[in-house]
């Protein structure tokens, strides 16, 4: 028999070990910023590394984040700038804004007459892709022989901003889409095709023999091409985007990914299908999407001003969007006293 002490011992024991363990969840230990500040970002991967650097329970470090204490970031690897990067990053931010107005009511220029020209590799398939499943429908199996080395086509774009003819009519924009192959007989019969079956092959190479020995790029005032340039009355000149700054490219930043989630709609498996299947969604984009699509590259073009000049905010409505936008108060020839 146990005795009433012993019972009554044991009822006060547990109420109050019932009551330490309700006051230690109701103060939760505080994390501060200089706590968290003096671990090194390569122990700040993962919960465990983190929670033994902090001596906390793996649990604990969980709660924090959840609750905001602690906050998740992923980082990318962004291109080295070297100082000359930096000054040809600013100069293009500053030749977008248009000089007539730049001591007035600073706005950018209204890109009509630009025209963007830009490659990029569209591949057949991705390497990840999410569906939406019903809870008794199969997974999906998709395979390939190398995940390194899946089919792809390189396609140069020319695009201009869309807009109103004086005729009434929409521009939209797009004026052609190019792919890199060629076309070549089949000197094997295989299970797909006979010998001599006209094949479609992508350039993987894409050098000089297929540019015919055109350079990629040539000085902006290069005397050949101003005097080609400047006839029947046309003024074309060129300018280039600024190098490792993929943040300021036009086309990579909105009309290529548009393109692309179109054309893996298509789930292509050959190059023939893939090449339709680019062009296709080419032609099925939308100009509004081609308009609003170089709107982050002049966002892009605020911090990169405002690490070097002086600025004044400046809000401004632009298809539907509330934009807030930097822009330069220093006039012209102080602004090129820097790129000097």
């Amino acid at each position: 028999m146990v005795s009433r002490e012993k019972i009554h011992a044991k009822r006060m024991y547990s109420r109050f070990s019932v009551k330490n363990l309700e006051a230690r969840r109701k103060v939760p230990r505080q994390i501060s910023f200089e706590e968290i500040n003096n671990i090194p970002l390569q122990r700040r991967t993962n919960i465990r590394s983190l929670a033994a650097a902090l001596d906390m329970l793996k649990s604990m470090v969980q709660r924090r984040v959840k609750e905001g204490s602690i906050r998740s970031h992923s980082n990318a690897l962004k291109p080295f700038l070297t100082d000359e990067n930096k000054k040809e990053r600013l100069q293009f931010c500053i030749s977008m804004i248009d000089q007539d107005t730049i001591h007035s009511r600073p706005m950018f220029n209204d890109m009509y007459n630009y025209v963007h020209i830009d490659e990029k590799w569209f591949y057949m398939t991705k390497v990840s892709n999410k569906y939406y499943l019903h809870p008794e429908e199969n997974e999906p199996m998709r395979t390939c022989k190398s995940k390194r080395f899946i089919s792809k086509v390189m396609f140069l774009a020319v695009v201009a901003r869309p807009r109103i003819t004086s005729f009434g009519l929409i521009f939209s924009g797009k004026i052609d889409i190019f792919p890199f192959i060629y076309k070549e007989v089949a000197k094997r019969k295989s299970k797909n095709r006979v010998a001599g079956t006209l094949e479609t092959k992508a350039i993987e190479n894409i050098n000089k023999d297929v540019m015919h020995n055109a350079k990629p790029h040539i000085n902006v005032n290069d005397t050949e091409f101003l005097e080609e340039a400047g006839k029947d009355g046309f003024d074309i000149r060129l300018s280039f985007q600024p190098p490792n700054s993929p943040d300021l490219n036009i086309l990579d930043l909105g009309f290529f990914r548009a393109i692309q989630a179109l054309q893996h709609q298509k789930a292509p498996r050959t190059i023939d299908e893939l090449v339709v299947a680019v062009e296709d969604a080419f032609n099925e984009l939308l100009y509004k999407n081609i308009d609003s699509g170089q709107l982050p590259t002049r966002l892009n073009c605020d911090p990169v001003v405002l690490n070097r000049a002086t600025s004044f905010l400046q809000t401004d409505h632009m298809e539907g969007y509330i934009v807030n936008f930097f822009f330069v108060m220093s006039g012209k020839n102080q602004g090129n006293e820097y790129l000097k």
